[in-house]
């Protein structure tokens, strides 16, 4: 049985989980992986990192990050700020978290 195809019903939709390379990354030579907006269903590549923490179960010195295409920049950054989490928005390229 071929488990590789979407589940009927599902469409397809499934992602990866969202995650970073590992320090020193993969062989020589290979392809880092493309990293997405974390909005859902967004399949459009990082443009900026929305760097939060909720302080209820945080401490202070922790950093969560989110990443954003353009179009999901402030629909994320809006939901992180509504609830007092969002602490900086720093441009994909010029992150060093």
């Amino acid at each position: 049985m071929d488990t590789s195809a979407p589940a009927p019903g599902d469409g397809g939709e499934h992602r990866p989980e969202h995650t970073e390379p590992a320090p020193g990354g993969g062989p020589a030579g290979a392809p880092e992986p493309e990293i997405l907006c974390s909005r859902r269903g967004c399949r459009a590549p990082a443009a900026w990192v929305l760097v939060w923490n909720n302080p209820r179960i945080h401490t202070v010195d922790r950093r969560k990050t989110w990443t954003a295409c353009d179009d999901h920049r402030d629909y994320l950054a809006d939901f992180l700020s509504v609830r007092g989490f969002l602490l900086e928005t720093v441009p994909f390229a010029d992150f060093t978290g």
